[in-house]
């Protein structure tokens, strides 16, 4: 990769890392550990999407919004407290800041590219007045009536938080369904649960147009199949994620191969085809996690500079979890498992905190035998899981 030079000798590093991410960062870090000169260029905030606009923020914000359910379904009176939610103040809602770097090049022996992706916006007029999932956390206030258009794992998050914070929200999906590339029983369910959270679900529709009224920026948005929704004045695309590969000029290097898509390709070693340059997390597209990021980042860090030639992350088993919102009503939420043996798939309240620690039991080799040796601590969710048993068949009647 041609470096781009200042005026003068450029700095020289062992490592070099683009993007300040989970995964560039957590590399430099680990390789830093060794006595490596390692630098890092990042153009906006250190931690990348995970810790400013994604994954930290959101669950901020997700919490927020569990507990508006929790006081909006008055869940407290079966209990005794009389409680309401009388307002709600969403500037009082922090999110995780950090600081700026100088985005100065400079070289290395090795190059990390970890610029991770950004939100897709589609090609259509009016666009540019709706956000991306970042613009999200920098509203003031809770809108009157959102639209969000995407039926994936950060649509639906959105959907669900912004409808609990007060919010009338519209989710347009292009299917039947929202989370379709998930476990069908997970999508059935969580396709209910947004119904049942009071979402209006526009199926099999796309946007179309949208356009501004100007003085109160009040969008009115038209679909595919005619239907027009009024009054909106949040409007939310959340219909995937490119890589940020567009402004890094690899067109100019050889090695270095791109998908369909803008990815790059690497091997199991995180490397491309120019020796000395590696890329992970999501810019390569595999496992657009912050946790695998993270894990491929150390990784590539030992066996660049810690004499561990075979060290790479391993892609089986990688749990991860979506923070929608199961229905909540009068009664108590209801909760769906599924346990592929030997594997997991949760659907209701806490699922992100239980499903981490048969995580670790599934990766240690967990078999169905010691589920069913397993003493199950009562009255919990997690219980279940231990006391699942295979269906028995249906009986057929042969006349």
């Amino acid at each position: 990769m041609a470096p781009i030079v200042e005026a003068g000798e450029p700095k020289k590093y062992d490592y070099l890392v683009i993007g300040g991410g989970s995964g560039g960062v957590a590399s430099a870090r680990r390789a830093a550990e060794f006595g490596i000169r390692a630098a890092v260029i990042e153009g906006g905030s250190l931690g990348g999407t995970c810790v400013n606009v994604g994954c930290v923020p959101k669950k901020v914000m997700f919490t927020a919004a569990s507990m508006a359910e929790m006081l909006n379904q008055k869940h407290f009176e079966g209990y005794g407290f009389d409680v309401q939610l009388n307002s709600f103040d969403l500037k009082q809602v922090e999110r995780p800041r950090s600081v700026d770097v100088n985005g100065t090049v400079y070289t290395a022996d090795n190059i990390l590219i970890a610029v991770g992706g950004h939100a897709l916006v589609p090609d259509i007029s009016g666009a540019h007045h709706g956000v991306i999932s970042d613009g999200i956390f920098d509203l003031d206030k809770v809108p009157k009536h959102a639209v969000v258009v995407g039926a994936g794992y950060i649509a639906v998050e959105m959907a669900g938080i912004l409808k609990s914070l007060g919010a009338e929200v519209s989710l347009v999906i292009r299917y039947d369904k929202i989370l379709r590339s998930f476990d069908q029983m997970l999508s059935e369910k969580a396709t209910e649960s947004v119904e049942e959270l009071g979402i209006n679900l526009i199926r099999h529709d796309t946007v179309e147009n949208v356009e501004c009224d100007g003085a109160e920026k009040v969008l009115t948005i038209t679909t595919k199949n005619g239907k027009v929704l009024e009054g909106v004045d949040c409007l939310l695309w959340a219909i995937g994620r490119g890589p940020g590969t567009e402004k890094l000029g690899l067109e100019h290097v050889p090695g270095i191969k791109l998908g369909p898509k803008g990815h790059i390709i690497v091997n199991d070693y995180q490397e491309t085809g120019e020796p000395g340059v590696c890329a992970l997390g999501d810019v390569c597209g595999r496992w657009e996690l912050t946790p695998v990021a993270i894990a491929a980042g150390r990784q590539l860090a030992h066996r660049l500079f810690d004499n561990k030639a075979q060290a790479k992350i391993d892609y089986c088993d990688i749990p991860s979890v979506v923070f929608s919102h199961p229905p909540l009503g009068k009664k108590m939420t209801d909760t769906s498992l599924k346990k592929i043996v030997i594997g997991l798939h949760l659907f209701g309240i806490n699922s992100d905190e239980i499903l981490q620690g048969f995580a670790v039991a599934v990766r240690a080799g967990l078999t169905k035998a010691e589920f069913d040796r397993t003493v199950a601590i009562h009255p919990t969710t997690s219980e279940e899981l231990v006391l699942m048993r295979n269906p028995t068949p249906p009986t057929v009647k042969v006349d």
